[in-house]
C-alpha cells in the first residue's frame, strides 16, 4: 500500500508540475514560455552602454510582453443550454465550486438516488418514485440510461479563452470504481464555439473475477458540440455528434447469498463465483443533432448589470430541428446456464445473441411569437406562443442467434431477424405563456400525437408561478395529464429467453404539485400527488424468476413530499434533504416510504490558499420490498417478497480547491461492521463494501 501511495503521489506531482511549467515564463528569456523555440543573435558588437538606450529597451520589452499579464479565469467562460436558449439568449457564469463534488457517481446523487446491481456502470433504476414524462415510441430499455449522453444533456459555451476540464475519480488501491472525463471548448470566432468531451468508465466492482473481461464495466462516451450565432444574433445554430458505447456485466449475481455473514465471509471477494461468468449487455448509440432558429422582427435586449451578461429577447422566432440516431441493444451470453438464471430458452441453450436495432429520424418545425410591453425593466402582460409539428420516423429490427441449415446442409448458429417494421408518428406541440407581471407567470404545454403508431398519446402540462420578494420566496403550482403507449418490451418482444405478445392499454398519469422555494432561507418544499391508471410493470410468481409484463387496471395513488433545507452557523454547514412517500399499493410500487440525505461539514481556508471543507454525508431509507432483476431482459421486476434491513450509510470526506484544481478524498461506507456487514438494494445483488475514494478535477483556461 505504501508503494502504491508513493506512485500515486508522484503521478499527481508530475501532473501539477506540468501545469505549473505551462504557466511560468522562461527565466532565461523573459516573455517566452518554456518549450517554445528560442531565437538568439550575436549582440557583442552592438552593445549600447548609455542609460537612455537601456531604459528604452526596458520600456519596449514591457510593451511587447504586456499580453503575458492577462490572467484567464472562469469569468472568461459563459455557459448555456438548449433549454435556456428556448425563449432568449441567456448566458451564465461557469460553476467551479465544491457543491456536490464528492458525489460524482450517478448512483449516489443526493436528490435522485438509484438502486443498482452494485457499482457505477451496471443496471440501475430510481430509488424514489419518478415516473417518465414522455410520450411516443419507447423501446422500454432504460437500465443504463444514467450513463448515456443525449443531445439535451449538452452544455454550450462562449469561451473567450480555451477551456479544458480533466476529471479523475477512482477507488484507492484498485479499480473497483474508475472514471475519467475530459472536456475542452474554445471559440474559433467571437460568435462561434466548438468543443468535445470524452468519458471513460472502467469500474470492476468487488464481486468479479479479474481474469474474465466480460465481468468488468467498459463504458466509452464521446461528443463533439458547437454553437454558432450571427453577429447580429438573429441566427443561432446548435449542433452535436454523440457516441455511446456501454458494456455492463450481467452475472446473475454471486452464488453465495450469505456473503455478509461474518462466519462465511470471503477472504477475496473478487474470486467469488458468479452464476454467469461470460454474460454482458452492450448498448451502442450514435446520433447527430442540429437545431437552427432565426429571430424575425424587432429584437429586444435586457442587460442585467453584469458585463457580457446581456439577454437577447426576440419578438418572433422560427426554428428547425433535425435528429438522426441509431441505437443497438445487445445481450451476449457465452456460457451454459447451470444455475437456473433464466426461466427458459427458445433458440439456443448454449449462448445468446439478442439484438434490438432502432433507427430514429426526427424533423421538427416550430414558430414562436412574443408580445411584450415597451418597458423591459418591469415586464407586464407579456404573451408568448409556440406552435410546432414533429415527425418521428422509426425502423425497428430484432435479431436472435438461431441454428440454421446452410447451403451445404450443415448446422450453423447465425443471426436470425425475427422482427422488422417501419412506422412514424406526427406530433402537434403548443406552448402558451402569459406573464401578468414580474411576479405572476402562467405556462401551458400541450403535446399530442395525431397520427401514427402511437396515435392518442398526449401530455398536457400547466404551471403557475407566484413570486414574492427575496424574503418571501416563490410558489410554483403545477399539474399535468399524461397518456403514454406501453414500451415495446411490454407488448412485442422476442429474444432467446423471453417472448412477449401482449395488448395493453395506455398508462395514464394525473399529477398535482405544490412547490415553495426560498433562496434566502435555503428552503425547497415540494408536495406531489400522483394517480396512475393502467400501471405497467414486470412481476413474477412468488419465488419465481419468470419476469413477465403486467398491467394493473385500477388506480394507484401516490403522495410524495420532499423538503430541502440548508443550515449554517459560522463555518459549520448542515445540508438536508428528506422525502416522504405513501402509496396505497406498496406491493406493486416498491419504493421506500422515507429517504433522507444529510451533509454536515466545516468550511475553512487552510494555509491561506486551500479553500477546504471536511465533514460527513449520511444517507438512509426505510426498508421496502426489494425488486429483483431479470438478466438478459434488462428489467427490474417484482419477484420474491423479500425485505432487507436498512441502516444509515455514512461517508467521511475532505474536499478543497487549490487555484484551478478541485480535489477530494473520502471513506465511503465507513460505518460498515458497526450495525451490519453489508447491504442490498436489489434481491441477490450485494452492494459495494467500504472503500477510500479520491477525485481530482483540473481546470485550464489557456
Amino acid at each position: 500500500m505504501a508503494n502504491k501511495l508513493k506512485y500515486l503521489l508522484i503521478l499527481f506531482i508530475c501532473a501539477a508540475v506540468q501545469d505549473v511549467f505551462a504557466q511560468v515564463g522562461n527565466q532565461r528569456f523573459p516573455g517566452q514560455r518554456t518549450g517554445e523555440p528560442v531565437y538568439s543573435r550575436d549582440t557583442s558588437r552592438n552593445v549600447r552602454r548609455n542609460g537612455e538606450s537601456q531604459n528604452l529597451d526596458s520600456v519596449r520589452m514591457r510593451e511587447e510582453n504586456r499580453k503575458d499579464s492577462i490572467v484567464f479565469t472562469s469569468k472568461f467562460i459563459k455557459v448555456t443550454s438548449e433549454r435556456l436558449l428556448m425563449d432568449s439568449i441567456q448566458l451564465f457564469p461557469l460553476d467551479t465550486g465544491l457543491v456536490n463534488f464528492e458525489n460524482y457517481s450517478p448512483l449516489n446523487q443526493p436528490r435522485n438516488p438509484k438502486i443498482s446491481l452494485g457499482y457505477p456502470g451496471v443496471s440501475q433504476r430510481d430509488l424514489l418514485f419518478n415516473p417518465r414524462k414522455t410520450i411516443g415510441f419507447d423501446e422500454g430499455m432504460h437500465a443504463l440510461d444514467a450513463y448515456m449522453i443525449n443531445p439535451q444533456d449538452i452544455n454550450y459555451f462562449n469561451a473567450r479563452a480555451p477551456y479544458t476540464l480533466l476529471s479523475l475519480y477512482s477507488s484507492l488501491g484498485g479499480s473497483k470504481e474508475q472514471l475519467f472525463k475530459t472536456l475542452h471548448t474554445q471559440n474559433i470566432k467571437p460568435n462561434w464555439n466548438i468543443g468535445f468531451m470524452l468519458n471513460f468508465n472502467g469500474s470492476r466492482g468487488y464481486y468479479s473475477t479479474n481474469g474474465i473481461l466480460a465481468q468488468n464495466v467498459s463504458d466509452f462516451t464521446a461528443g463533439i458540440f458547437s454553437w454558432y450565432h450571427s453577429v447580429n444574433k438573429r441566427y443561432n445554430l446548435l449542433a452535436n455528434v454523440l457516441f455511446n458505447n456501454l458494456k455492463a456485466p450481467e452475472t446473475g449475481s454471486i452464488l453465495k447469498d450469505t456473503i455478509f455473514n461474518s462466519k462465511q465471509s470471503s477472504f477475496d471477494k473478487t474470486g467469488e463465483p458468479v452464476r454467469l461468468p461470460s454474460s454482458f449487455t452492450n448498448w451502442k448509440s450514435t446520433g447527430f443533432y442540429i437545431k437552427q432558429f432565426y429571430y424575425i422582427g424587432h429584437i429586444d435586449s435586457l442587460n442585467r448589470g453584469k458585463a457580457g451578461n446581456k439577454n437577447v429577447l426576440p419578438t418572433q422566432r422560427v426554428a428547425y430541428t433535425f435528429y438522426y440516431n441509431q441505437r443497438k441493444y445487445n445481450y451476449l451470453q457465452n456460457d451454459l446456464d447451470r444455475n437456473g438464471v433464466f426461466p427458459d430458452y427458445y433458440f439456443s441453450a448454449g449462448r445468446s445473441r439478442d439484438s434490438l436495432n432502432v433507427l430514429h429520424l426526427q424533423n421538427e418545425f416550430s414558430y414562436s411569437f412574443y408580445l411584450r410591453g415597451k418597458s423591459l425593466k418591469m415586464v407586464k402582460n407579456e404573451l408568448k406562443l409556440d406552435v410546432g409539428l414533429t415527425q418521428d420516423f422509426y425502423k425497428v429490427s430484432q435479431f436472435v442467434a438461431d441454428t440454421l441449415i446452410n447451403e451445404f446442409g450443415r448446422k450453423e448458429i447465425k443471426p436470425s431477424r425475427v422482427q422488422n417494421e417501419t412506422f412514424q408518428n406526427i406530433t402537434l406541440k403548443a406552448r402558451l405563456g402569459y406573464r401578468f407581471s414580474d411576479r405572476i407567470n402562467l405556462d401551458g404545454d400541450i403535446r399530442q400525437i395525431v397520427q401514427g403508431r402511437n396515435f392518442g398519446d398526449l401530455l398536457y402540462d400547466a404551471k403557475l408561478t407566484l413570486a414574492g420578494g427575496k424574503k418571501a420566496g416563490r410558489i410554483v403550482l403545477g399539474a399535468y395529464l399524461q397518456s403514454s403507449s406501453p414500451g415495446m418490451v411490454y407488448t412485442n418482444w422476442i429474444s432467446n429467453h423471453y417472448i412477449f405478445n401482449n395488448n395493453f392499454s395506455n398508462q395514464k398519469t394525473t399529477n398535482l404539485s405544490f412547490n415553495y422555494i426560498n433562496d434566502m432561507l435555503q428552503v425547497d418544499l415540494k408536495a406531489e400527488y400522483f394517480l396512475i391508471t393502467d400501471y405497467l410493470y414486470f412481476a413474477a410468481q412468488p419465488g419465481g424468476i419468470d419476469a413477465t409484463p403486467k398491467q394493473y387496471g385500477a388506480g394507484i395513488n401516490m403522495l410524495k413530499v420532499s423538503l430541502g433545507k440548508n443550515l449554517q452557523w459560522r463555518k459549520f454547514h448542515f445540508d438536508n434533504y428528506v422525502v416522504y412517500q405513501k402509496t396505497d399499493n406498496a406491493n406493486i410500487l416498491r419504493t421506500p416510504e422515507v429517504y433522507t440525505y444529510s451533509s454536515l461539514y466545516y468550511g475553512t481556508v487552510l494555509f491561506n490558499v486551500l479553500n477546504s471543507q471536511f465533514g460527513v454525508n449520511v444517507r438512509y431509507n426505510t426498508p421496502y420490498l426489494a425488486p429483483s432483476y431479470a438478466v438478459g431482459l434488462g428489467q427490474f421486476y417484482n419477484g420474491p417478497n423479500i425485505t432487507f434491513t436498512s441502516y444509515p450509510i455514512a461517508t467521511v470526506f475532505f474536499k478543497a480547491t487549490l487555484d484551478r484544481t478541485n480535489l477530494f478524498i473520502q471513506y465511503d461506507y465507513i460505518n460498515q461492521g458497526l450495525l451490519s456487514n453489508g447491504f442490498y438494494t436489489v434481491n441477490r445483488y450485494p452492494q459495494m463494501d467500504k472503500m477510500i475514494k479520491f477525485g481530482v478535477a483540473w481546470t485550464f483556461y489557456n
